[in-house]
Formats: structure tokens, C-alpha cells, sequence
């Protein structure tokens, strides 16, 4: 298998952490490795647990520590710049905590064996679900992805979802600083820039948690839905690879 990297931004996940990696290197892979994104929010035993990994793995889980971080979303980002200059011939980003299951992570390294050039976990496709989410979430997610198709033109069938993979040349042709998104949008931005890519679903199960979706969140993330169009040169070095 080409070197594939997981990117994996967390803080304060010290009762998740050992029960995520050990499932992690489980995974029938030589050639797999995982880095996991701090910066100073965590205040737990987390970035203790990941380097104890790191030393007994000879590397294979990576702790990576981003002083300049401004939130998830530019860990995402950077977590794609290590990958890249650490020689990854594919990147998948998932979230901690058990949110994404670490045991799912073969169906995106399937379809990016078969050629497709960008993998989205999808909740809605059979084999898919949610589970431990409020409904007010469940109907957010899922109007997000009806108004999003709407507006971008885009017809994939979960828009809002994280757990997703790309092959090298995508993220290379991407600016990443130009992202507009430091929130919950940040996946919907990253799917309407795929768009014209070789694109693929996969089902993946969603656990969720606390929620830390605003009111202001929400009218941010309208307010970039309707942007992403303008953005969109800024953000792409070219149409497709």
C-alpha cells in the first residue's frame, strides 16, 4: 500500500485515547500511520498517552503539537501539510474520541485503491448511521446537506459529515490557507472544492457527544455557504489533477 497517513486533530481525550490507538494499529496495514494534532486546549494526559504510543510504535502514531493553532479546523489543515511533507500518497482525516471508528478506515483505503481521488464518510448510506446525537443535530446535518447541494450544485449524499480521504495530488492542489471555514463548515467548504473530482461514498457510524453547535455557528456557516462559489479560485491552484 502507498504511505497513507491519518490525520487526527484531539484535546482532552485521555479516556478515549489508549482504546482509539490500540484499535488503530490493529489494522492490517504496514504501510498506515497516525498523527494525532495538539495544540494548547488539551490540558489532560492526551498528548502523554500519544507520545508513550509514539515511542513504543517507532513512530507509526506521531504527536504532532501545533503552537500557531486557532481552533480544529486549522489542525485539520496543518495535520495535511505534515502529511504531505512527511511524503503521504494519501491522507485520511477522521475525529477522535470514537466519534469515527477507526475499524471503518479500510473502506477508504479500498476506494482509493480503485482510483478514486477523494472518499466521503456518508451517515445516510446503507450500512451508515448516527448514533447518540440529539434530533436537532440529526435534522441540521441533514438539512445542511439538502441546502448545500441546493446552492453549490453539488449531489453528494451527506455534505456535512467528517471522516474523509484524498490522494496526494488533491491537497497539493489546493491552497489551504485560503480556507474560509474554522468551524462546523469546514466540510462542506472541503466536499464543493472536491467537486470535480473522481468522488466516492462510503458508509461510516457517527457517535456523538457534547455539542458545541451555536447559534452563532450556524449563521456563520449560512453566511460561507454563500461565499464558497467566490472563494472558490482562490482555493484551487487548478480545476481537477
Amino acid at each position: 500500500m502507498n504511505k497513507t497517513i491519518v490525520v487526527m486533530p484531539v484535546a482532552n481525550e485521555e479516556s478515549t485515547m489508549p482504546e482509539l490507538l490500540e484499535r488503530f494499529l490493529k489494522l492490517p496495514y504496514e504501510d498506515l500511520y497516525l498523527y494525532v494534532i495538539m495544540d494548547d486546549y488539551s490540558k489532560d494526559r492526551t498528548a502523554d498517552i500519544v507520545r508513550e504510543y509514539e515511542e513504543r510504535t517507532g513512530g507509526r502514531i506521531k504527536y504532532v503539537y501545533y503552537a500557531d493553532s486557532h481552533g480544529v479546523i486549522s489542525c485539520y489543515l496543518e495535520g495535511y501539510r505534515r502529511a504531505l511533507a512527511d511524503g503521504a500518497e494519501r491522507v485520511i482525516e477522521m475525529d477522535g474520541g470514537l466519534s469515527h471508528l477507526p475499524e471503518e478506515i479500510p473502506r477508504f483505503i479500498e476506494k482509493l485503491d480503485e482510483g478514486y481521488d477523494c472518499v466521503f464518510g456518508c451517515r445516510y448510506l446503507p450500512g451508515g448511521g448516527i448514533n447518540n446525537h440529539p434530533l436537532h443535530r440529526r435534522l441540521l446535518s441533514y438539512g445542511g446537506t439538502l441546502l448545500s447541494n441546493t446552492v453549490l450544485g453539488t449531489r453528494l449524499n451527506d455534505m456535512t459529515s467528517g471522516f474523509e480521504a484524498f490522494q496526494r495530488p488533491v491537497l497539493e492542489n489546493f491552497i489551504l490557507e485560503n480556507f474560509l471555514s474554522t468551524g462546523h463548515m469546514y466540510q462542506t467548504e472541503m466536499r464543493y472544492y472536491c467537486r470535480d473530482y473522481r468522488n466516492a461514498e462510503v458508509p461510516i457510524h457517527y457517535v456523538g457527544g457534547k455539542s458545541s453547535l451555536k447559534g452563532s455557528s450556524i449563521s456563520e456557516a449560512l453566511r460561507i455557504l454563500f461565499e464558497l462559489k467566490k472563494n472558490d479560485a482562490r482555493v484551487r491552484k487548478t480545476g481537477t489533477v
